[in-house]
């Protein structure tokens, strides 16, 4: 419906009209329940970044004009996605008057590609496939039925278009099958991806809750650190967590990918690549190769570490910049180093499972560092094009390295998580994924084609931070992601989903709709762009499925209420936080009423630790900062407030007394959690050791020393990895979290 905007004026009928066939929403409902309308300008913006026109009246008339035919125009739709057990119709387009067939291929199996005729580790190799790491090995075929029914014939740019609909069984398998079509000796074909109905919960963890800690972990370190977190310390984390502490799983950040040259981009949420990894979680001791090094070697790698290692014990900022100088050149010695038959094998054989994609980033990388600092040329920014495979060619070493690094990381990464696993926990990893990637980034580069250009995604105000906020990342292209057959999401989420056994999706919303920002406005000037949300969790639920990985969307923030429903339809897990769960009259939800299927916890990591928080540290940091809309009076009135609404209620439990020690609060709130029916309970690690400074202030790059901040007790001492069990609140806390509880009866 149109309205007043914000820029004061209206939004036209035959714009929002356009507007709503494109999924750009011209209001939206915001944090305080109140109807905002978008501006003309915005709604143009969003269009304009779909490849819509729509800057003046003409255009939006020819606009509309097209798109009422376009699903015409083409054979068949660009992708199908559908759910087991549901007889789905297929429109089919061709000439009016011809015959047509329809039929299926199921798939049989994902193989990787290995062409006869090429050294699996040449850079070559991969580009084999087109659309993706796997080659798909057909199955038998699935001739379709056409349905009875009619639809009228449209004159589509000058032809008469016939439209004949056919049936897809609903006993058809899980997987990525294929639907043909053929009329008049022309052909098309479309990818039918068969997704599960629901994700089913692991029924070890289904019969009784479980907890782990949350951790961002370059923050984590020991001794043998290199100035910051890393995978030997997972490891050895997820083992002391299982052995000493009873967890049953490691939360931690995104672990994607960062820059190859400095400087490093601190965020673990604004990414180079989601796909890959950051080589900076390599722990340069662990790969095998480095123990066969000569003596000199030997010592130019205990060189390199030497500075860096002694800032594991510095309680100021994480150094990345340092810490990736130090660990890239120790890397480029055992990179040099001869690897087994067995380890040359393993290595070729991770670069074609993960094919074109992990060579495109490692070219990405190599291109990165080749130009150091300078502009890219325009003839480099296609992937796919002459001077890029001239230069690849060129580089082929740093590729090779780059493609190496991955695997390193990859194994390593394996190893950490079986070590929770063989410690007794019960999932292991859970990892993060990030909403987006950077707008100058190896994604970015290689999946320019799925990517709207001219807009950037972020959050609309809210509580928190009440300008806004813009992530600086491109959001998915919604019909050329479509076209693309969902494949560069598909190879992302296969890539993630590995070596863990739950994946959180961050702003799991995003996959419903994204806050597109246009190029240069704030970030409170955006609209709501939809997604095929169908398709796109269905996909996830399958890539899931397969990978046996439990799935938690973080379902925070400005949202639709049936969109929880939805997540909790198809299996998928919530995330309920104690200090935002709150009733229609502001008091904490009761526990009894927090839902089974979701991960609980005290706060987030955009938040102070559980103890600042309460003190207020928010509302003084924000202040300091400049981010308050509202008087800091006012804003320091509801944290105490809030404060004392929880004393209350835990103490109304029986969970602490009415004016409980720092210590007792922060175990009470764990308490009242463990009496919650969620299936997962994470434990920050900030809060077990007493630490009170954000990991993270939305809304500030330079200002704060957002994702630098290691981790340290109340006194700001640094508390390294070999101590944690000696940590007396840790160990307080750890033995509230394995008080026995009677054994829950599954979600329904």
């Amino acid at each position: 419906m149109p309205g007043s905007t914000g820029d004061g004026s209206t939004v036209p009928p035959e714009l929002a009209e356009l507007a709503a066939a494109h999924g750009v929403q011209c209001e939206y409902t915001d944090h305080d329940g109140r109807l905002q309308q978008v501006s003309v300008s915005t709604v143009v913006a969003a269009l304009e970044a779909l490849d819509v026109p729509a800057s003046t009246p003409g255009a939006v008339a020819a606009s509309l004009d097209r798109v009422r035919d376009d699903e015409w125009r083409s054979m068949l739709p660009p992708t199908i996605v559908t759910r087991e057990g549901r007889e789905v119709r297929v429109p089919v387009h061709v000439a009016d008057g011809a015959d047509v067939t329809a039929w299926i291929e199921l798939e049989q199996s994902d193989q990787p590609v290995v062409p006869a005729s090429a050294t699996p580790w040449r850079v070559t190799a991969p580009q084999a496939t087109a659309t993706g790491s796997f080659a798909v090995v057909r199955g038998p075929r699935v001739q379709l039925r056409q349905a009875d029914v009619y639809a009228e014939p449209r004159t589509v740019d000058s032809r008469k278009v016939a439209r004949a609909t056919f049936t897809v069984p609903a006993d058809l398998p899980l997987g990525w099958h294929t639907l043909h079509a053929e009329s008049g000796g022309q052909t098309a074909q479309t990818p039918l991806v068969v997704t599960p109905e629901r994700l089913e919960l692991r029924k070890k963890v289904a019969r009784k809750q479980a907890w782990g800690f949350m951790v961002q972990l370059y923050s984590v370190r020991s001794k043998d650190s290199w100035g910051m977190g890393d995978l030997a310390d997972l490891g050895d984390l997820a083992w002391q967590t299982a052995h000493n502490g009873g967890a049953d799983f490691v939360g931690i950040n995104p672990l994607h990918a960062t820059e190859p040259v400095l400087p490093v981009t601190p965020s673990p949420y604004l990414p180079t690549s989601r796909r890959f990894m950051s080589p900076l979680y390599i722990r340069v001791e662990d790969i095998r190769e480095t123990a066969y090094l000569s003596a000199a070697d030997r010592s130019l790698v205990e060189w390199a570490g030497e500075p860096v290692r002694e800032l594991s014990e510095d309680s100021g900022p994480i150094d990345r910049d340092a810490i990736w100088e130090a660990k890239k050149a120790a890397l480029e010695v055992v990179w040099t180093a001869q690897r087994s038959a067995a380890r040359q094998t393993a290595f070729d054989e991770f670069v074609l499972e993960q094919g074109k994609g992990l060579v495109d980033f490692a070219t990405w990388c190599a291109i990165t560092e080749h130009l150091d600092g300078r502009d890219w040329p325009p003839e480099l920014a296609d992937p796919s094009s002459s001077a890029v495979t001239t230069l690849r060619n060129a580089l082929s070493e740093r590729v090779q390295f780059y493609c190496w690094l991955q695997w390193v990381a990859d194994d390593q990464l394996r190893a950490a998580h079986r070590a929770g696993l063989d410690a007794g926990m019960r999932l292991g990893l859970l990892k993060d994924l990030a909403v987006g990637s950077a707008s100058d980034g190896a994604d970015a580069w290689a999946d320019a084609g799925v990517l709207a250009q001219g807009v950037s995604v972020g959050a609309p105000p809210d509580m928190y931070n009440q300008q806004g906020q813009n992530w600086s990342q491109p959001p998915w292209h919604p019909r050329a992601l479509a076209k693309a057959g969902y494949a560069p999401y598909r190879e992302m989420l296969r890539t993630v989903l590995r070596h863990c056994g739950a994946l959180r999706i961050d702003h799991i919303l995003g996959l419903f709709r994204l806050w597109w920002i246009p190029g240069g406005a704030r970030a409170s000037a955006g609209a709501y762009v939809t997604y095929d949300h169908e398709a796109l969790i269905g996909i996830l639920c399958l890539e899931a499925h397969r990978a046996g990985v439990i799935v938690i969307g973080e379902d925070l923030g400005t949202f639709e209420p049936w969109i929880r429903d939805y997540l909790e339809e198809r299996g998928i897990l919530g995330t309920s936080v104690l200090l935002f769960e709150r009733d229609a009259a502001g008091a904490p939800v009761e526990p009894e009423a927090y839902r089974r299927a979701a991960l609980a916890t005290v706060t987030t990591h955009d938040l102070p630790p559980t103890a600042g928080y309460l003190a207020g540290e928010h509302v003084d940091l924000r202040e300091r900062l400049g981010l308050l809309t509202e008087e800091p009076t006012v804003l320091r009135g509801q944290a105490r407030a809030e404060r004392e609404s929880l004393v209350e209620a835990l103490s109304r439990r029986g969970l602490t007394t009415f004016d409980p020690s720092e210590r007792e609060l922060v175990e009470g709130l764990h308490r009242y959690l463990k009496d919650t029916p969620s299936a997962l309970v994470g434990v920050y690690l900030t809060d077990a050791v007493g630490e009170r400074r954000a990991q993270n202030q939305p809304g500030t790059d330079t200002e704060y020393p957002n994702w630098k901040v290691p981790l340290a007790d109340s006194a700001g001492t640094v508390v390294l990895l070999g101590d944690l069990f000696s940590n007396a609140r840790l160990r307080s806390l750890v033995g509230v979290m394995n008080e026995e509880e009677p054994e829950a009866d599954p979600p329904r």
